[in-house]
């Protein structure tokens, strides 16, 4: 009978995970009916496909099937990368641990393949495996366009406590943005349901009150330059598609270079370039060995010359903002944003900004 030593990179997966990854033609089916006559066994005792396997256990399956194959069928052979390539993709690292690669994704790289992409992260993550067994995986995505902060799990264990930690809403991202004049609220919550636009092919998403998916972003006004441009930190509260740039633009400040959200309004004259002005500044995020990961990526070239020739003093974007304690209930205003506030400075994470009707 075929024998398997359970690897560290398959602790705590189920038994019909592991079997998918590891072996051809083995499926659910086959392994819950090899369950039901003991034949699938986990340290000798019998085993069902939702058991979950632990590291150093040794399983045994009948021999009537093939047996262990380096890779899945379904996977492509891979080109081997170039110098260049690995030079490339390695000069991105911002952190590794044992857990984590995280890099600072340049802007019109995108995260995965599709239709007319060529080159993405995906494809060149041979690069990043380093001494590890096997290359590292994606755990969340950024826009082709937005630059910044990208995490990578480095086992497959890893990639399911971080996965769970961006879908159960524990992880805190932070943006940076050039927003096309600046909102009369200096800080709140853009609380608006995001949907897919009708004719796009879900290429392109919009507000939508009644058939959209919930959608919350805590934003605030760092720094301004006059009334042309702001620059504004968003904090996405939930995770929809496009979910900055939509809310950006249903508050009628539009991302600078956004022309599929903001037209041709997201493009600034005087030298700004037309590139899309977000990057994920920050991420701070639980590790699966009890530690907390904060790591922070500069801003590419193009936002950092927007920036410094809009005059912003970078050093104010990373100032940390202590929120005072809410007054007692029965003295709370119903609501506790003003406009007009000075630059830089903090509103109540109260105040909640709706999008302009249109």
């Amino acid at each position: 009978m075929p024998t398997a030593t359970i690897a560290e990179d398959d602790d705590g997966i189920r038994l019909d995970r592991w079997f998918q990854r590891h072996t051809k033609d083995i499926s659910f089916n086959i392994v819950s009916r090899w369950s039901k006559t003991g034949a699938v066994r986990l340290d000798g005792a019998k085993a069902g496909p939702g058991d979950r396997v632990g590291v150093g256990q040794s399983l045994t399956w009948p021999d009537t099937l093939p047996v262990l194959t380096a890779t899945r069928p379904t996977e492509k052979p891979r080109d081997p990368l170039s110098d260049a390539q690995i030079d490339y993709m390695r000069a991105m690292v911002l952190h590794m641990d044992a857990h984590a690669i995280v890099i600072n994704k340049p802007p019109g790289l995108a995260t995965q393949g599709g239709t007319g992409i060529t080159t993405s992260v995906d494809a060149m993550l041979d690069a990043l495996q380093f001494d590890a067994a096997s290359r590292p995986r994606l755990v969340h995505r950024l826009d082709k366009d937005t630059s910044g902060v990208l995490l990578l799990a480095r086992t497959a264990k890893a990639a399911a406590f971080f996965s769970k930690e961006f879908s159960g809403r524990e992880a805190s991202k932070t943006y940076w943005a050039l927003t096309v004049d600046v909102p009369k609220i200096s800080a709140g919550t853009i609380d608006a349901a995001i949907g897919k636009q009708a004719g796009t092919g879900g290429e392109k998403m919009q507000v939508d009150p009644e058939a959209g998916l919930k959608a919350k972003t805590r934003y605030r006004v760092i720094e301004r330059a006059a009334s042309r441009a702001g620059w504004v930190e968003f904090q996405p509260l939930t995770g929809r598609t496009h979910q900055i740039r939509v809310h950006a633009a249903a508050i009628g400040h539009p991302l600078v270079g956004d022309g599929k959200y903001g037209g041709k309004e997201s493009y600034l004259t005087g030298g700004i370039s037309r590139k899309l002005h977000l990057h994920s500044r920050r991420l701070v995020i639980a590790t699966p060995d009890g530690g907390t990961l904060d790591v922070k990526a500069d801003l590419p070239v193009h936002m950092a010359e927007s920036f410094a020739m809009l005059g912003f003093d970078l050093t104010l974007g990373d100032i940390e903002i202590v929120e005072p304690p809410p007054p007692p209930l029965k003295k709370r205003r119903l609501s506790t944003a003003t406009s007009g506030n000075r630059r830089g400075e903090r509103r109540s994470r109260g105040a909640t900004e709706a999008p302009k009707r249109r």
